[in-house]
């Protein structure tokens, strides 16, 4: 896909043909979330706080595994402007191994202890109980989804976000479908209720990755390599690439670290506190993909920019992308707030954890266009211009000093409402863009990582 961006027309058209599929893909895997959360909704506030809790640990595992991937593909992105076909493969193999080290890694954790994971976040031997189940199910597809995430970076970074797009598709709708059968027990099959649900993942995201893997290989397009082609690695490119992306997978561990955190934070106030949050935070990241869409566009329009040298367009690029974000983070804010109430009557829970939902997505109505904005910052400017160890510091340094501690102290040290603590997790958004800014217009963040490669 050749990306025209030099005026605002066909800078339009790029970002519409990149981020459409991006955002639709991103919103079919919530979706697939979301589809989880409302039928086992339908079995109880337990069974919602034990998946969502045990999702924290997915949720840590997927952040480790989209920052590897993140990391990777500011180098494809950039070859892929420069026309290096022969080193985007090599960058392919790369994240492929270090993202199959780490699925191998929390698939044994998930599927030997996770009566430990469960602790860690609740002392509720009921909701543990569920959880362990849950998790050692999902926890065999780590591997799988591991896969699957560095193939359809890949592509995206090439300018083929459709086929992800696809996959990801297909992966719901057959969740969807093993999810009525065997939770509900339909068509004949035993009611599995969570290991039902469990299963239905497994066998989902098994489907996804065959795919994606077999239509790539099909079409023998870039990333279609062969495995001498990706393991063609000297010293000195290992080197190059991991130097970048070692901060881009510390920054999202840190991160999602920080959001496990505060899942624990939450737990100390209730099981109900936690079951809203699950709920409102499965709705929210619904309107999230809007902004991993725009994110990842502009982070691959921009890296593309980089890659051929055109450092003065990149600026553009950012300036216009951020414009976009916050119009439309605006926007989404004003629906959520509107269709707070009419969302919550879609859940089979207690009037107490439905009123506590309502108010925490009336919350994120006013946080997600500041979200919104944090993410393209991070992900699609700083990130895309190799600029990956102020990103580290920027999303590390505020989630860790200021979201986490507030958090703990709202729940533990001041007895603050799930709404409160929920609020104070919010302010190190705020920090984090008043550091963003000053960053982005100081151009630092400008780096051309394939120049000398």
């Amino acid at each position: 896909m050749e990306l025209g961006v030099n005026n605002k027309k066909t800078f339009l058209k790029s970002m519409v043909a990149l981020a459409l599929p991006i955002t639709l893909q991103n919103l079919v895997s919530s979706s697939l979330n979301m589809v989880d959360t409302m039928m086992i909704g339908k079995l109880g506030a337990n069974e919602i706080a034990a998946v969502g809790l045990a999702n924290q640990f997915y949720f840590l595992f997927s952040l480790i595994i989209f920052g590897i991937n993140s990391g990777c593909a500011i180098f494809i992105s950039q070859f892929w402007g420069k026309g290096d076909r022969k080193s985007i493969k090599k960058v392919l193999g790369i994240s492929l191994i270090i993202s199959a080290l780490v699925g191998v890694i929390f698939t044994i954790m998930a599927v030997f202890t996770p009566g430990l994971i469960m602790k860690f976040f609740t002392g509720d031997f009921v909701v543990i109980g569920i959880g362990k189940e849950y998790l050692i199910i999902t926890g065999i597809s780590y591997i799988l989804t591991a896969v699957s995430y560095t193939y359809s970076f890949a592509s995206r970074s090439v300018g083929q976000p459709k086929l992800p797009l696809f996959t990801s598709g297909v992966a719901l709708l057959c969740n969807t479908v093993f999810n009525a059968i065997l939770i509900f027990g339909y068509l004949g099959f035993p009611a599995l209720g969570v290991k039902g649900a469990a299963i239905a993942t497994l066998l989902s995201r098994i489907i996804e990755m065959l795919l994606i893997v077999g239509i790539i290989y099909a079409q023998k397009g870039v990333l279609a390599a062969k495995i001498s082609e990706m393991l063609n690695l000297s010293k000195e490119f290992i080197r190059t690439i991991l130097i970048t992306i070692y901060p881009v997978i510390l920054n999202e561990f840190l991160w999602s670290l920080g959001m496990t955190m505060y899942s624990v934070a939450y737990a100390k106030i209730s099981i109900d506190a936690v079951a809203s949050v699950q709920i409102a935070t499965t709705v929210k990241n619904l309107f999230m993909v809007v902004a991993f869409g725009l994110g990842n566009a502009c982070a691959i329009m921009i890296g593309n920019e980089i890659g051929s040298g055109n450092e003065d367009m990149a600026m553009t690029l950012g300036k216009r992308f951020i414009k976009i974000t916050i119009g439309v983070g605006a926007i989404l804010g004003v629906i959520i707030f509107a269709a707070s109430g009419f969302i919550t009557s879609f859940f089979n829970v207690t009037e107490a954890v439905s009123l506590s939902t309502e108010n925490i997505l009336k919350l994120y109505s006013f946080i997600i266009p500041v979200n919104m904005l944090c993410s393209l910052f991070v992900v699609g400017i700083l990130r895309s211009g190799g600029d990956t160890k102020f990103s580290l510091f920027l999303e590390g340094g505020t989630i860790w000093f200021i979201g986490v501690p507030f958090s703990f102290m709202g729940a533990m040290i001041f007895n603050m409402s799930i709404e409160g603590v929920v609020l104070l997790s919010g302010l190190e958004l705020v920090v984090k863009i008043l550091i963003a800014f000053p960053r982005f217009f100081s151009q630092k963040w400008v780096k051309n990582l394939v120049k000398d490669i």
